[in-house]
């Protein structure tokens, strides 16, 4: 009797052992192949049918045709070219931007917590919320904040949205004003974590503030600043609330009235829900997929020749 209960115990417990940590990780796998990779299968299978919205179960085999049919979509290019554009637009001086302001935090300042918690004020803030803060600045009489701005200047007023370039810096505000404070915290947090051993031999070999930041911090920082340059170039790749809503009920689905500012997400609604193609914009979702993934690829390779460098 004893013999066989220590032989069930030994049976429960290399049980436990192997089967536990897949139990607990087994959610996970089970809400991501609900919701992530069911979807994405899905909407690849879509993408290879004719399909309306307003008739979602009936479905025509299409086969590669609705990629092939991009080639000659002239507004899925301007899209992909404005996606590109507004993302350099935002993420080059937002990250910068975000580089110095935690430079400037890293020091002991008085209300340092104040300053941190506020920058992250307009990350908490919503995109709705936000587009209509930045519809006032950029309206196109005097009474918008940034003609009035530039009136100071002895500059006339610009008629914002529906400018080809204007329309276009006036989103990439929106998104350098909502997510600079967020990665001015993760350089902050990165910088801290660098040791203070290094600033002391860089002292002593007489460095300023500004050369240790240049040739301490800064390459110290270099796997975070390629994480965050990941996560603006993907982000710009979901480009859609911005647009969408400072174009406002008029425009905004079209990305402005010659499609100047309209983002790939913001073309796969319009598709979808506007032009009732839905198979169309599954392809068009695919393509925003496959240049994520070839970002993904390209920093993998470049974080490999960096851990090579080190």
């Amino acid at each position: 009797m004893g013999r066989s209960t220590a032989a069930r115990r030994s049976r429960r417990y290399r049980l436990d052992v192997t089967a536990a940590p897949y139990a607990l990780i087994a959610p996970f796998f089970l809400l991501f192949a609900a919701f992530g990779l069911f979807p994405l299968l899905y909407t690849g299978w879509v993408s290879l049918h004719t399909v309306s919205t307003l008739d979602p179960n009936h479905m025509t085999w299409r086969g590669v045709g609705n990629y092939t049919a991009l080639w000659s979509d002239h507004v899925f290019w301007q899209s992909l070219r404005n996606t590109f554009i507004i993302g350099l637009l935002s993420a080059v001086p937002q990250l910068l931007v975000a580089l110095e302001l935690a430079r400037l935090l890293d020091r002991r300042l008085r209300a340092g917590t104040f300053f941190r918690v506020a920058l992250l004020a307009p990350y908490a803030t919503s995109v709705a919320a936000a587009a209509l803060i930045f519809q006032f600045v950029f309206q196109q009489n005097s009474a918008g904040f940034a003609n009035w701005a530039l009136h100071l200047f002895g500059i006339g007023p610009v008629a914002w949205e529906p400018g080809t370039w204007t329309s276009k810096f006036a989103v990439a505000t929106i998104v350098f004003w909502r997510w600079t404070g967020y990665n001015t915290l993760i350089y902050l947090a990165a910088m801290q974590a660098v040791p203070t051993e290094l600033y002391e031999a860089a002292t002593l070999d007489g460095a300023s503030r500004r050369q240790q930041f240049r040739k301490v911090t800064v390459p110290a920082l270099r796997p975070t600043i390629l994480f965050t340059a990941i996560i603006s170039a993907i982000g710009s790749l979901q480009l859609f609330g911005e647009p969408y809503l400072f174009g406002g009920s008029g425009q905004g689905i079209n990305g402005g009235p010659d499609s100047q500012y309209s983002t790939l997400a913001l073309y796969v609604y319009r598709l979808g829900f506007s032009s009732e193609h839905l198979g169309r914009a599954a392809a068009v979702a695919w393509v925003i997929f496959f240049i994520a993934v070839a970002v993904a690829g390209v920093s993998a390779l470049i974080a490999a020749r960096l851990r090579r460098s080190v």
